[in-house]
């Protein structure tokens, strides 16, 4: 099934710009509430990967977890849009929590590459979607964030720079601080598991390092999983045994920790 993130004016919507107002349901039919997992495609961006969205749904649907996809708004979008729009899917799915038998307490974001750092965004950053909706009283922060090889940095030389530049355009090196990820985490940032491979080309390894090194430095729970093999943007990984490990793990996470 599919929704949209507003039902009636966009915010900071521009006509001459694509403007995918839409977040695509897998609702399980279950008696009791479960948790649920909103997954943010990654594109740099600049786009959203197909094999990050649908696929990791229905993997997280097959592990008794009802799941969502949202097509967020990308470049010439800036920022803080994609985080509107993120923020604003989380909203959603609280706001409908008791028609959906979604547990409003066990509400995941999930994301990979940029769509990473988006996710991340949502943990770390304060609300910025307040419009004046019912949908828009509920709370924006996940319960726990999923990091897959995501960019964090945008301001040190490890991040990834087209990510960078479609988000931020030409930023001061005060937005660039700002948008680092590693740099807003605090005592309410909710806890997060993160994977990465250690080969990886695009974006480096080092950002999920950053991200984790300050998690222990706020005493916030963590899990990160880093790989010896395999290139970036590996979404589900099917064909790299050693990496496809990652969805189960994940999934043993949410189940043992929330």
């Amino acid at each position: 099934m599919e929704l949209k993130l507003w039902e009636k004016e966009i915010p900071l919507a521009n006509e001459k710009y694509d403007t995918p107002n839409k977040m695509t349901t897998y609702l399980l039919q279950t008696d009791k509430p479960l948790p649920a997992v909103i997954v943010i495609p990654g594109g740099g961006y600049a786009g959203r990967a197909p094999h990050e969205g649908e696929p990791i749904s229905k993997f997280f649907n097959s592990r008794g977890f009802h799941s969502f996809v949202v097509d967020y708004r990308v470049s010439p979008y800036k920022k803080p849009v994609p985080l509107i729009d993120a923020q604003r899917a989380i909203k959603l799915v609280r706001y409908h929590a008791a028609k959906w038998k979604v547990d409003p307490d066990k509400v995941f974001i999930l994301g990979f590459s940029a769509g990473g750092h988006l996710c991340a965004s949502t943990a770390v950053m304060e609300d910025m979607c307040k419009f004046g909706d019912k949908v828009d009283e509920m709370p924006a922060k996940p319960n726990g964030a999923v990091l897959c090889y995501p960019v964090i940095d945008m301001a040190n030389g490890f991040g990834h720079d087209g990510s960078t530049r479609c988000l931020l355009g030409h930023p001061t090196e005060e937005e660039k601080q700002f948008w680092s990820l590693q740099n807003r985490i605090d005592e309410n940032t909710p806890p997060c598991f993160l994977w990465h491979t250690s080969e990886d080309g695009a974006v480096p390894v080092k950002n999920s390092l950053a991200f984790a090194e300050k998690l222990a430095e706020f005493k916030i729970p963590y899990e990160l999983h880093v790989f010896p093999k395999g290139q970036h943007g590996l979404g589900l990984a099917e064909g790299t045994p050693d990496v496809s490990k990652w969805a189960s793990l994940c999934a043993d996470w949410i189940d043992n920790n929330f």
